[in-house]
């Protein structure tokens, strides 16, 4: 039986997510609601189920004027879409490009550039491609009102990143400057966008103490940070977890290994020094990467392989996805699952719309900030605070003010139990002085007791004598 979680799920905040799997279909998972306690639905699905269009790599530019979605599939072609409802913009063959067909040669690395002013007002978008022998190439289009209207713009540059093996990972740094790839027989590399030249390479570790080399076989990288290029960390397939740094040396600066599967997924946090590592048995944990420090691992165990992780750009949230085919939301401060949806499909990459914004959230939040009676409800006016406050003090001073005067009436009157009312209870003062009362009785019958046999002791004495002296 494959093995689920059990844990109750509390919700998440409201977000978005898309997620890819390999029938080719994009389903919109949407959390709506209260915050902190939305439920995620499948709100929409494109595309038809066909294996050949899986979905090989996915990147997003989220921007709130004129979004796009990039999608490689395995057929070869790479599609441009709307994010917000899924509609064509353009599609073109990667195939193409290359000359080697895309069944051989499929894409292993995907990227779409954010735009600048001038790319804005030409409707244009730039985009970048890694297959896995290691054919990269930057092409700019020119993205028309019709799908089928693309034109290339400028000058495409391409250029071979393999070196002989087989590209598996690959990833470029927030400036989009600087490109990073790696794979099965291929060392980490660090390329130079703007010259397509490769800057720095790194070198394997030495052999162990038995004198066996470990083989280059690196399944996923992340940079550390957005603003710095230089460090960055790598999964290999051997569950070893690398971090390097580029001016510092060219092998790993810390190295350690996790659980005993390959490393299938590595994320970066916002902090920059926090990092999310998922493997092919389905575990999930986050590190300490200056340290190597194990931080803790995420409680609820995945059945299946972890392919994809994604930070939330806003709420401490990543999600999670892989073959289990679900779709996993965990909390990166508490460590704990906040949701989980079953997808069907099993699922190769997640990505988050970072300007999603839920209506329905924003309105019950501010009617819990400024809550209204019906009556008070002017158009465009809203009444102050301070009226529900006025209300609240005159009603506990009225409360106090009876709760006064039933006190005094109950110390001029005693109450019988027919005159009482329902929820009021005599007054205690009236118990203690009865015990007082009782108290005082009994010690004036003993002190009463004990003078009168003082007294009848003395005649005793008396009528002893008296005796005496009459027998005398």
């Amino acid at each position: 039986m494959p093995r689920t979680s059990t844990l109750d799920c509390p919700g998440c905040p409201p977000l978005r997510a898309l997620t890819f799997d390999e029938l080719g279909l994009i389903k919109v998972v949407e959390a709506r609601g209260k915050q902190g306690r939305a439920e995620p639905k499948v709100v929409e699905r494109w595309g038809d189920p066909d294996s050949s269009k899986c979905v090989l790599a996915a990147s997003i530019d989220d921007r709130n004027s004129d979004p796009l979605l990039a999608v490689a599939r395995r057929n070869g072609t790479v599609e441009v879409l709307n994010p917000l409802n899924g509609d064509l913009r353009f599609s073109v063959s990667n195939a193409s490009i290359n000359g080697v067909q895309s069944e051989d040669d499929p894409v292993a690395g995907l990227h779409l550039f954010a735009k600048k002013k001038s790319e804005l007002a030409s409707r244009s978008c730039t985009l970048l491609t890694c297959t896995t022998k290691g054919n990269a190439s930057i092409r700019s289009f020119e993205v028309n009102k019709s799908a089928a209207d693309v034109a290339s713009t400028g000058s495409s540059r391409t250029w071979s990143v393999g070196g002989g093996g087989s590209i598996l990972c690959s990833k470029v740094d927030g400036s989009e400057n600087y490109f990073l790839s790696g794979g099965k027989r291929v060392e980490m590399n660090v390329w130079d966008l703007e010259s397509c030249a490769k800057i720095w390479t790194a070198k394997p570790p030495p052999k162990n103490s038995l004198g066996i080399f470990t083989p280059t076989w690196f399944t996923s990288a992340t940079f550390l940070s957005k603003d710095d290029h230089r460090k960055f960390v790598a999964g290999t397939n051997s569950h070893e977890v690398r971090l390097f740094d580029i001016s510092a040396q060219r092998r790993p600066v810390i190295s350690f290994d996790f659980r005993e599967t390959a490393i299938k997924s590595v994320a970066e946090d916002l902090d920059g020094y926090t990092i999310y590592v998922g493997n092919g048995s389905g575990d999930l944990a986050s590190f300490d990467i200056r340290t190597g420090k194990l931080l803790g691992c995420f409680l609820g165990k995945c059945s299946g392989s972890i392919r994809s992780i994604a930070r939330h750009p806003e709420f401490p949230v990543i999600a999670s996805c892989g073959l289990d085919s679900y779709l996993r939301l965990w909390n990166v401060k508490t460590r704990q699952l906040l949701s989980a949806v079953h997808l069907k499909q099993h699922l190769t990459n997640v990505l988050f719309d970072s300007n999603f914004a839920d209506e329905e959230a924003e309105i019950a939040h501010s009617a819990a900030d400024w809550p209204l009676h019906e009556d008070e409800r002017d158009e465009g006016k809203t009444p102050p605070v301070k009226r529900k406050k006025s209300k609240e003090k005159k009603g506990i001073k009225k409360e106090a003010e009876a709760k006064s005067g039933n006190r005094e009436d109950e110390r001029d009157e005693p109450l019988h139990e027919d005159e009482r009312d329902e929820g009021e209870t005599p007054p205690v003062k009236r118990k203690k002085s009865k015990e007082k009362k009782g108290i005082k009785k009994e010690a004036e019958a003993k002190s009463g007791n004990k003078e009168s046999s003082e007294e009848y002791g003395g005649k005793k004495v008396k009528s002893k004598k008296s005796s005496k002296r009459l027998k005398m």
